[in-house]
This record gives structure tokens, C-alpha cells and sequence, in this order.
């Protein structure tokens, strides 16, 4: 019979939670920065996800890009409308005003609009608060209307009523699939979000979890076994998780509503897509999601704990891992056959580069103590080393941070250079006028041509619209591919710039010796300047040569660009137009001519400087939400190594303060400090530098291409570079100044950051 009195249960949840108590403030930090990450990565999901839903809504909804016109060219009325719906013809009105301020209105009945499906419906049943739809009454005392009739894709042309055709609707440029690019760089963005914030978690905890070393070998002596340990573990980081990660979706909904009204806009003014899902995600995804990169970065270690010996490689082996994976990353990169493997490549290099940048430091650092002789930079060097290793996790979190940003920059600021000097070359004339249904285009071009030799400078040239096929024999349904017949080559169209052209290739067009594509066929078919194209023209098989390959940002469609000449007599033209920059003569005689050969009261005309700088003021504000989205994961990575490397720091203070035994002043120790802050945090900078380039390289020159068949050119910004530098410096000089002020007060033996034994001197 044992003569010791019972001792009561131990209670496990206290003596686990007394570590919090002693140091609330790290508490504090994993708290907040659960909440900002998921606020963040939320706002990011949140405003993609209301994207593509409007993108996807935009097909069954008002924008069906088909109208129905008067034979006679002549315009809309609301007796047509009533004409048309008592024929049983589904129309519904259109009135698209543009007032004095220059913002579009679009006046709507949304009542009319019930006939197109559940789908319009859903979609034209938002509040009509101007922004852009508004009713039509609302719309009609705006200003000067132009009133399109817009019918559903399954409307025919036998279904009208005589004195009516089809025609397509669109009232602005076609970029295609530039909005499922800018849709994958949010994605990315938010899986950026995620990744930092998980190597930010797991920095924080596995310092708390050093810090617990002793606690949990107390609680194994009175008989608490290691696998009672860890469950405690897993329940109080999910209960921490989740009362942090909803006020996080709250708060990234509400960022996401703060953002959106802007961001909407941008859908509605470049694609002609109103930001209809307004509700987006719901609280299930983002909690789970956000809830399992918690656990998983926290607890990754003690839920394969009994595997950890087992995977552990030895220091030279984890160097030939490390490098290995890096190489296949970097050839897999260059060599990926489609996007899967490309995204693969990209998640082998960083695992490469983050397993190589603190073995880089240290080595580094050691080569350079070795090489010292003054006992100070010994010291230092030393030290840095030690640092690097102890602060892998953050270190490697604000690496991926800065080569990220860099990388987003760089993409964000050569697209918009880009689409900036795409929109002048397909806008290069003032004004676009459709040839109406029937009339005689030829009447008109010799009208232009005599005018042109009074105006020098007036300029224009005619675009026959249509399609035909590639001559695949092998095919029973070869690839459909649009043409674009001109005639004259002006001055409006030779000033494009071209990725690879033969010798004089706008002379060559002009003399109808040829053809041009665009980058997507190019792409797909294999083809470059030189190379001979097959094209069903008028049901025969034609071999052209190619000119020169153009680009053509976002549209997915095969283009041919080719001399009117070139066309048959029975081309069938989709529409016809011309592109006219008047010149002193002014746009209203050209109009006033124009009406008078086609005996058409009014014409179908778009000004191109009003689209041009509408379209430019929508991609700034779009641009400027990416790139507010990328500080803000800039500011959380930087925050929190500033916040780890001040807490190491502190760890280290009794050695720090040995400098002062040794006979140096508070002053010099300082400085001290802050070249060792400054060389940690520069040296990551640097290391930064060839990931964020490389990058840049891999979004414009494999994940964009492969995704949506063209390029962006490759560009670099040494500025933003320097600014990226002077953010990591500044980070060193305020730890270093924060340490300053912990020298004077008593300290404990230090811990480790990223191990759970040991100790480092």
C-alpha cells in the first residue's frame, strides 16, 4: 500500500495554455496573423470568384452580342419594339447613353428581358442604381440614346418579321480571353497568400513549440504520454484557428465589397460585364481551406512524427535534394508540354530555392568569417550564419514575398504597356463606321479615295470581315480561322509592330503577295514569316505565303490578314466597315457623304479615342487593384519577419550582450546590430532578386502562352528593384532598432526559432 497521497488528475488544457500566459504577445501574433491572412486570401478569393461568375452569367444574360436592325439601315424606334414583340420575337431594349461626364449609362427593362431565360433573368434583376443600368426612362433624359434591339442566340432570321435581319451586337474592342488571364493572376495571387501565410504560421509556432521544450518534458515525468501531448496540441490550434479565421472571411468580404465596386466597374467598362454575382463565395470554403493550411503549417511535424527520423537526410544529401529539385524545376519549365506540368515546375523551383537560401547564407557567411581577420566580422559572419539557419521560415516566406511582387510588377506594368500600345495600333484611326446591310462599299471607297487627294491627311483604309477554313485533307472538319480582307494598306495598319516578319512585309501585303496571321495561329499551327498556309478560298485550296506573324493579345480565334484582292467573288463577308481618320476635313462631311451614297439616314459609327481612353482608365484601375492586393502580402511578410527576427534577437541578447563584457559600448554593439539586421535582410533581397526575374520569365513566357496562346515580352524594372531593397533594409534597421532598446534589460538563455532541441553558440 503506497504510503504517498493521490495526486488529483492533471490538468493538461491549463498547464499547456500557462505558455500563452507567459508570453501573451506571441499569442497575439498567431492570432493576428491568422486573421490577416485569411482576410487577405478571402478578399482575393472573394472578388475572383464574383469575376467568374459574372464572366460565365455573361453568356446567358444581356450581352448575347445579337441585335436585330431595319433593312433599310434606318434607327430603332419604340414602334419596332412593339412590332417586334407582337410578331412573338423575343427583343429586348437596349439605350446606351453617354452623358456630358462621359460615364456610360445603359437603360434597361428588365421586365422585357424574361423571354431570354432564367439566366438574363437572374442577371438583370440587380438593383438599377446607375452603375451602369438604370431605367430606361432614367436613361432617356440623360442625353442623346442610340436604341439597340437585343435578341437571344436562338432567335434565327426566319423568325422576323420582313424589313428585319440579325446582325452582331458589340460596342466595344474583343479581347477575348483577357480576362481569364487577369482571373489566373488573382488565383495566383491568392495561392501566394496561402503559401506565405503557412511558412509565416509555422515560424511563429514552431518558436513557441522550442520555448515549450521543458513544459512538455515536465508533463511527460508526471506521466502524460507524448501522444496525449500532441492531441492536446491539434485541438488547441484548430479552437485557436477558428476563432480567428471567421472574423478573417468577414473582414476578406468586407475588403472584398470595399474593392469591388471598383473592380466591377473594370469587368463592366472592359468587357461589357456588369459584376453581377454580387453574394459570391459563401463561409464554408474559405473556413475549411484557411483551417487546414493552419493545421497542416502548425502541426505538419508532430502529425508525421514518427515518420520525421525516417525522412530526415543528412546535411550534404538535403544540398543534392535541393539542388536536384531546383534543375528539374528549370528544365521542366522550359520543356512543359501544357499548364499542369508548368504550375508543377514552378512549385519544384521554389521548393529548390527555399531549401537552398538558408544553406546559401550560411555558407556564404562561414566562407567570409573564414576569410576575416578582424574578430569582429568574424563575429558577425559567424552569426549571420547562426541567424539563417534560425529564421529559415521567415526568411524564405519574405524571399517568396519580394520574388512574387516582383514578378506580379513586372507582368502588371509590361500588360499594361502592352495592351497600351495594342489598343493604338487596333485604334489608330479616329473613327470606325459599319457599312450598312445592302450598300455598296465600292461607291464609298472611290468616294474616300477622291477625297483623300484633296485631304493629305486623311487616312483610311476598308475591313471586309468574314471566315473560311484551313485546307486539312486529313481533317473532315479543319480549323475555322477569321479573315480580315484590307484595302488600301494605309498608314493606319503598317505602324504595327510584328513578333517575326520577312523582308518589307506591309509592301508584300499591299501587292497581294501574301498573308499575315496572328500570334495564335502561329501557336497552334506551327508557323512562322516564310512558312506557306493552306485556305479553302472560294471551296479551293490555296497555299499563301506568310508575311509576318502579329500579335493579338487575348483572342483565342485563328486570324488571317490578307489584301482584299486576294478574296473570290463569292466570299461571303460577315460586315464590312472602313477606318477613317479625317483629317482636317472633320468627321461630320465624311458622315454627311457617306449617308448620302447609302441613302441612310444615320450610320453605325464608334469613336475610338472615347473607347481608347475609356479602355485605358479601365485596365488602371484593374492594375491598380492587383497590385494593391500584392502589398498587402508584401506588408504581411515583411510584418512578420520583422516581428520573428526581433523576437530571435531578444533570444540572443546574452550573447549580444558579451560584446559589452568584452569592453564595447551600447553604442557600438548597436552598430554592430544593425549591420548584422542589415546583411540578413539585404542578403535575402538579393537572393530574391534571380527567383522574381526568373518568374517574370516563367508568366510571360510559359504559364501565359500555355494558357492562353500568347506572350507578353519579357521586361525588367531595376527600379522597382532598388525599391524592393530599400523595403528589406528598412525592415533590418527597425529590428535593429528595436533590439537596441532590449540590451539593457535582463535576458533568459536563448531558444531555437525552427528546431525543437538544442540550443546554438
Amino acid at each position: 500500500m503506497s504510503l504517498l497521497p493521490s495526486l488529483p488528475a492533471l490538468p493538461i488544457p491549463w498547464a499547456l495554455l500557462s505558455h500563452y500566459r507567459r508570453h501573451p504577445l506571441q499569442l497575439l501574433a498567431l492570432a493576428t496573423m491568422i486573421v490577416l491572412a485569411t482576410m487577405l486570401w478571402t478578399g482575393v478569393n472573394q472578388l475572383t470568384s464574383q469575376a467568374r461568375a459574372s464572366l460565365e452569367q455573361s453568356e446567358q444574360t444581356v450581352a448575347e452580342r445579337q441585335q436585330v436592325v431595319r433593312d433599310n439601315g434606318q434607327a430603332l424606334m419604340v414602334e419596332d419594339f412593339v412590332s417586334l414583340r407582337l410578331a412573338g420575337v423575343c427583343v429586348m431594349p437596349w439605350l446606351e447613353v453617354t452623358p456630358a461626364s462621359g460615364n456610360r449609362i445603359i437603360g434597361i427593362d428588365p421586365l422585357a428581358a424574361h423571354c431570354f431565360g432564367a439566366g438574363a433573368s437572374r442577371g438583370v434583376d440587380q438593383p438599377l442604381d446607375g452603375k451602369p443600368f438604370v431605367d430606361m426612362s432614367t436613361a432617356a433624359s440623360a442625353g442623346e440614346a442610340h436604341l439597340y434591339l437585343l435578341t437571344p442566340d436562338s432567335t434565327q432570321d426566319s423568325d422576323l418579321p420582313a424589313a428585319y435581319h440579325l446582325k452582331t451586337f458589340a460596342t466595344g474592342p474583343e479581347t477575348g480571353e483577357l480576362g481569364d488571364s487577369f482571373l489566373l493572376n488573382l488565383e495566383a495571387l491568392g495561392v501566394l497568400v496561402l503559401l506565405i501565410t503557412a511558412l509565416l504560421l509555422r515560424s511563429v509556432y514552431l518558436l513557441g513549440l522550442a520555448q515549450r521544450r521543458d513544459s512538455f518534458a515536465l508533463l511527460h515525468r508526471f506521466g502524460v504520454s507524448p501522444g496525449q501531448v500532441q492531441r492536446w496540441l491539434v485541438l488547441e490550434i484548430i479552437v485557436l484557428a477558428l476563432i480567428c479565421v471567421v472574423p478573417g472571411v468577414w473582414l476578406g468580404r468586407w475588403l472584398a465589397a470595399g474593392l469591388g465596386g471598383g473592380f466591377g466597374q473594370a469587368l463592366d467598362g472592359l468587357f461589357d460585364i456588369p459584376l453581377y454575382a454580387g453574394h459570391g463565395q459563401g463561409w464554408i470554403t474559405p473556413v475549411l481551406v484557411m483551417l487546414t493550411v493552419v493545421v497542416i503549417a502548425c502541426l505538419g511535424d508532430l502529425l508525421l512524427l514518427r515518420f520525421r527520423e525516417r525522412l530526415s537526410l543528412s546535411v550534404p544529401n538535403q544540398g543534392r535534394l535541393a539542388t536536384a529539385l531546383l534543375l528539374a524545376g528549370l528544365v521542366m519549365a522550359w520543356l512543359a508540354p501544357s499548364l499542369p506540368w508548368a504550375f508543377v515546375a514552378v512549385a519544384l523551383v521554389f521548393a529548390g530555392a527555399a531549401w537552398l537560401t538558408p544553406a546559401t547564407v550560411t555558407h556564404f557567411a562561414n566562407w567570409r568569417a573564414d576569410q576575416s581577420k578582424a574578430p569582429l566580422a568574424r563575429w558577425r559572419y559567424r552569426e549571420l550564419a547562426v541567424l539563417a539557419r534560425r529564421l529559415t521560415l521567415p526568411l524564405v516566406a519574405l524571399q517568396f514575398a519580394l520574388a512574387m511582387v516582383l514578378a506580379v510588377q513586372a507582368l502588371v506594368t509590361t500588360f499594361e504597356d502592352t495592351f497600351d500600345r495594342w489598343l493604338a495600333q487596333r485604334l489608330e484611326a479616329a473613327y470606325y463606321i459599319e457599312v450598312p446591310v445592302g450598300a455598296d462599299s465600292r461607291k464609298a471607297a472611290d468616294w474616300l479615295t477622291s477625297k483623300q487627294v484633296s485631304n493629305p491627311g486623311m487616312n483610311w483604309h476598308q475591313v471586309i470581315r468574314g471566315s473560311t477554313r484551313m485546307a486539312d485533307k486529313a481533317a473532315a472538319n479543319s480549323q475555322q480561322v477569321d479573315v480580315y480582307a484590307l484595302a488600301p494598306i494605309s498608314t493606319l495598319i503598317t505602324g504595327w509592330g510584328l513578333l517575326e516578319a520577312e523582308d518589307h512585309p506591309w509592301e508584300a501585303l499591299a501587292g497581294n503577295k501574301g498573308v499575315m496571321i496572328n500570334e495564335q495561329l502561329a501557336r497552334r499551327q506551327t508557323l512562322g514569316a516564310g512558312d506557306t498556309l493552306q485556305l479553302l478560298v472560294g471551296e479551293q485550296a490555296r497555299d499563301m505565303r506568310i508575311l509576318g506573324v502579329y500579335p493579338d493579345y487575348g483572342r483565342p480565334v485563328g486570324e488571317v490578314l490578307m489584301n482584299v484582292e486576294a478574296l473570290p467573288e463569292n466570299f461571303i463577308a460577315r460586315s464590312e466597315s472602313f477606318s477613317i481618320t479625317p483629317g482636317e476635313l472633320g468627321v461630320t462631311p465624311v458622315t454627311d457623304g457617306l449617308k448620302r451614297i447609302w441613302s441612310v439616314e444615320t450610320l453605325s459609327m464608334r469613336d475610338n479615342s472615347t473607347i481608347r481612353e475609356l479602355a485605358t482608365g479601365v485596365f488602371d484601375q484593374t492594375f491598380a487593384l492587383t497590385r494593391a492586393m500584392t502589398l498587402l502580402t508584401l506588408i504581411l511578410a515583411a510584418s512578420a519577419l520583422l516581428m520573428m527576427g526581433w523576437v530571435f534577437f531578444t533570444t540572443r541578447a546574452w550573447y549580444f550582450r558579451l560584446l559589452v563584457v568584452w569592453g564595447m559600448s551600447q553604442r557600438q554593439v548597436a552598430v554592430q546590430l544593425l549591420r548584422l539586421a542589415l546583411a540578413l535582410t539585404g542578403g535575402i533581397a538579393l537572393l530574391a532578386l534571380p527567383l522574381g526575374v526568373w518568374l517574370t520569365w516563367v508568366l510571360v513566357h510559359r504559364i501565359n502562352p500555355l494558357a492562353f496562346g500568347w506572350s507578353l515580352p519579357m521586361a525588367v524594372y531595376p527600379t522597382f528593384w532598388l525599391e524592393l531593397g530599400a523595403l528589406s533594409l528598412a525592415i533590418g534597421v527597425s529590428i535593429a532598432a528595436l533590439m537596441r532598446r532590449q540590451l539593457g534589460k535582463p535576458s533568459v538563455a536563448p531558444v531555437s526559432a525552427s528546431a525543437l532541441t538544442g540550443g546554438e553558440r
